[in-house]
């Protein structure tokens, strides 16, 4: 920025927004913080932010990739889920009728 005739001039060579969130989603950024209330000495609550800003194949490259098994996210997740439900469900009947066989009683 510069001054000429009373005038100020602002530089024409800044980074576009677009530079910028090009540069931030490459490298990363991490903002963090904690919110406390507190009322005569008694915590009322407490928030703990924290917060990634980065781009997929950034945050995979860190080894975060949850959005791979969060069933609102993945149609797989949602699958391996549903199959889960189902065999729980196996194992459960299984468990009822093994419990109730005769033949797995103790005799005397």
């Amino acid at each position: 920025m510069a001054i000429a005739n009373g005038r100020m001039e602002h530089s024409t060579q800044g980074a576009s927004l677009a530079d910028i969130l090009d540069r931030i989603l490459d490298k990363g950024v991490v903002i963090a913080g904690d919110i406390n209330i507190s009322l005569v000495g008694v915590e009322l609550l407490n928030i703990r932010l924290r917060l990634l800003i980065a781009s997929v194949d950034k945050a995979i490259e860190m080894g975060i990739n949850w959005w791979e098994t969060d069933p609102y996210l993945s149609s797989q997740a949602q699958a391996t889920t549903e199959q889960n439900r189902l065999l729980q469900e196996r194992l459960d009947r299984l468990e009822t009728l093994l419990a109730k066989s005769p033949a797995l009683e103790q005799r005397p």
